[in-house]
């Protein structure tokens, strides 16, 4: 079932180009490069076993992108942490050298894989955690027990300890504690504490949930309002049972409107708020009430909201009112906000002008000025959401329009307070509604946590520089996030502060104090050991591509709004170069110069430059709100989903005719090149947030009809929901499509393409290793790289 785990680092692994003419010019005839020979991702087709460290030394993890199941015997799952580099460099001046960077990236709460243990919950009952009294590190299996148990060594500061009288345990032959075994803490790299009084500055907070809807007219016309009406009815018998659910809804147009579900009155009462410069909330109590006592008269309301509202003219949105209103509804508690938008806020606190206007639809690379539409208009959205944050309210955002939104803005609450934007553009009232639910119940039922505090420590000589994603910073050392989620991603930079000792281990312990749906307080503590070394060739033998390239995204999208795109383009593109330069200088064996020298480690980043720089992050063409939602969504994804999101998957669905039930649906993948989509083929294509199906001009009309229901490729609609037909080629799509929904833990949007339209160079757009508009051909950069490479060595 299972292939084997990885193979240990080899001495020497590195891949050569050869053919690439000694000017570095574009090459022709007989030495131009064979596109067959360039290196290209070769997916995993079976599930690795993975132990996370063999015979006391950590083991380097398997790619983010394969499929892997995790036997935690001490380090962590890679799935919560991942270095970029799996052996740490002695000193600064080594990673300088190496032109990588060091930095970790923490999903706290991921999901594991079903066949994985699960997390092992300790309870120290009264005492709590048995942690440094220094440092205050949590025990870990890298304490060090000395003196017959009587002590123990912080891993993280050396500092020796006493150990607690009731913790105490004799020590075996091989200096370890005799119960070690037996105890989660001290064998396993991620354990979770129950939390005593000492952690509450409060009683665990109750699940709170406040829907907020737009009711404008354009919301209603397009559908948008039921669409979510019939959303939050669908997902109401999902929310947590008991009567610490507690719930309240909202509608806005120009003024808001709150609703009165108290079991005792006959129907639900509209209260209305009209003034949207000063807001205020009416009588709490009435407002956020238990779901058990409101369950009928909130399933009417949202039965009626449609209804109630279809005549309505009021084309302003007074959505910065509305969230503050929402928000002093559940300060005393803290909660889930829950946006629906569908208009650019337009009255009130925080209104918006449509500066798309003023700076054209589209941004192209030249304007200077450009990039200020990509930061928030003003201050007031943020000083709100910094607010939201400190009274624990986390806001998502459900934006449902057809028109520019300034996403750059708004998406400033959920950066801050731990939520996410999620974005329907253009709406579309027959296919959307589906994945609007779907999105909402994921967001409901997924493993979260509410009032939480992260901190990252590490041993001595490496200190945290700084953290990314989308929460609120208070103070230097910790991150405050209202709500947490298994599908958000930390990104911490490293510094050297020290130099550490060759051979040694370094630790990093990741603590995350937060409120369970069902009102525990839990503090999940995962640590990661790791070598450490004074040779470059061991850093680069044990870099982690697919890490390193999501903290690359991760900064590429952190520049995005402050810098001329031109510039993130070439410091994106240095990057690159500056870590094959240093490969090809102090590692590399061969010395033709005729060769572009690539670590095996990381062959593939200049294909996953390539395709970042092809993205709509960083191309030189694109709508503003598009590039809004992508910087977004970068600022907290996983490590798994960031070279997807710039190097999609390719199938070809016409092939699965031939694959028998059982077999892996998903594999094998297509490059990403034209040369390779033949126009009698129909092709998918998914990038973790869209699915595109690419149908040839010449398919054989037979197959249309068995999977789509039509004859050609001309009669595509535009607006398009996959059905699944009694055969089994449309049986396999849709169960294609699920799988790929269910890996990507998204309702991904589902858009037919056809050759000769702006759906089908939305196809041919993906395709990154062509030339287009965007760059150059996979082929011709990396002709650049080696040449830029073959300059710097030379000056």
């Amino acid at each position: 079932m299972f292939g084997m785990p990885p193979p240990p680092l080899p001495n020497q692994s590195m891949t050569a180009i050869p053919a690439l003419s000694q000017t570095g010019a574009p090459v022709s005839g007989t030495s131009k490069i064979d596109p067959n020979q360039i290196p290209r991702p070769i997916p995993s087709s079976s599930s690795i076993l993975y132990e996370t460290r063999q015979g006391n030394q950590a083991n380097p993890p398997p790619p983010a992108t394969s499929d892997y199941i995790v036997r935690d015997t001490g380090n962590c799952s890679p799935r919560y942490m991942r270095s970029t580099i799996s052996q740490i460099p002695c000193t600064a001046d080594l990673l300088t050298t190496s032109g990588m960077q060091l930095a970790l990236l923490i999903q706290p709460l991921a999901l594991p894989h079903p066949s994985e243990e699960p997390i092992q919950v300790v309870d120290f009952a009264d005492i709590g955690p048995v942690r440094c009294s220094r440092c205050k590190a949590y025990i870990n299996p890298f304490m060090k027990f000395i003196d017959q148990g009587r002590r123990f060594i912080c891993n993280i500061c050396g500092y020796t300890d006493e150990t607690p009288r009731d913790y105490h345990c004799n020590l075996g032959p091989d200096g370890r504690r005799r119960d070690a075994d037996e105890r989660p803490e001290l064998c396993r790299g991620t354990v979770e504490f129950v939390a005593t009084k000492e952690y509450m500055v409060r009683d665990p907070m109750p699940a709170v949930y406040f829907f907020l809807i737009d009711v404008s007219m354009n919301a209603i016309q397009t559908g948008a309002t039921a669409a979510a009406c019939s959303a939050i009815s669908q997902v109401i018998s999902d929310l947590p049972e008991g009567p610490r659910t507690m719930v309240g809804i909202a509608t806005f147009d120009s003024t808001i409107h709150f609703y009165n579900l108290k079991r005792a009155l006959q129907q639900p009462l509209m209260l209305i708020v009209p003034d949207v410069q000063d807001v205020y909330t009416p009588l709490q109590t009435d407002v956020v009430v238990q779901l058990s006592e409101c369950r009928q008269h909130l399933e009417l309301l949202l039965e009626s909201i449609p209804n109630m509202f279809q005549n309505n003219r009021t084309a302003e949105s007074a959505f910065g009112a509305a969230v503050q209103a929402a928000f002093l509804a559940i300060k005393s508690s803290g909660g889930k906000l829950l946006v629906f938008q569908s208009v650019l806020p337009s009255t009130g606190i925080g209104s918006l002008s449509a500066r798309e206007a003023e700076g054209r639809t589209n941004i192209s690379a030249g304007e200077k000025e450009a990039h200020k539409l990509l930061q928030p208009v003003d201050k007031t959205l943020k000083t709100m959401a910094i607010e939201f944050a400190e009274y624990q309210v986390c806001v998502d955002i459900f934006v449902t329009t057809q028109t520019y939104i300034d996403i750059a803005s708004i998406s400033v609450i959920p950066r801050t307070t731990g939520g996410q934007v999620y974005y329907y553009y253009p709406f579309s009232a027959l296919s959307d509604p589906a994945k609007l639910y779907n999105d909402l119940r994921w967001n409901i039922t997924r493993p979260q946590g509410f009032e939480a505090v992260m901190r990252v420590r590490c041993s001595q000589g490496i200190q945290v520089q700084d953290y990314h994603g989308n929460f609120c910073k208070r103070i230097p050392t910790d991150v405050d996030l209202p709500g947490i989620d298994c599908d958000k991603t930390i990104m911490v930079n490293l510094k050297h502060d020290d130099k550490l000792q060759d051979g040694s281990e370094c630790s990093f312990q990741c603590a995350l104090l937060y409120t369970t749906v069902y009102g525990q307080r839990r503090i999940r503590v995962t640590t990661l050991s790791l070598p450490c070394t004074s040779m470059l060739s061991n850093l680069f033998r044990s870099a982690d591509l697919d890490t390193q390239f999501a903290c690359f995204l991760k900064q590429a999208a952190n520049k995005i709004p402050s810098s001329p795109l031109l510039q993130v383009r070439e410091q994106v593109t240095n990057l690159c170069i500056n870590v094959l330069l240093s490969y090809r200088k102090f590692c590399a064996t061969v010395t033709s110069s005729g060769q572009l020298i690539l670590p095996e480690a990381l062959k593939l980043l200049p294909l996953y430059t390539l395709a970042l720089l092809k993205s709509i992050g960083l191309r030189n063409d694109g709508r503003i709100d598009d590039r809004s939602i992508w910087i977004e969504c970068v600022s907290y994804l996983s490590t798994p989903l960031a070279i997807p999101l710039v190097y999609p998957r390719m199938v070809a669905i016409h092939d699965l005719k031939q694959k028998d039930e059982n077999e892996c649906l998903v594999s094998p993948v297509i490059p990403l090149s034209s040369e390779h989509v033949t126009d009698d083929g129909i092709y998918l294509l998914e990038n973790g947030v869209d699915c595109l199906i690419y149908i040839g001009n010449s398919v054989d009309s037979n197959i249309l009809q068995l999977l789509f229901g039509i004859s050609s490729a001309e009669e595509i609609p535009t607006q398009f929901v996959l059905q699944q037909f009694d055969n089994p080629l449309s049986r396999k799509v849709n169960d294609l499509v699920n799988e790929i929904r269910r890996q990507r833990c998204s309702y991904l949007r589902i858009k037919l393409c056809k050759k000769g339209d702006p759906s089908g160079a939305l196809f041919f757009s993906h395709l990154v290793e062509d030339k287009n508009p965007s760059g150059p051909s996979y082929v011709e950069f990396l002709v650049y790289v080696h040449r830029e490479i073959q300059m710097k060595m030379s000056s």
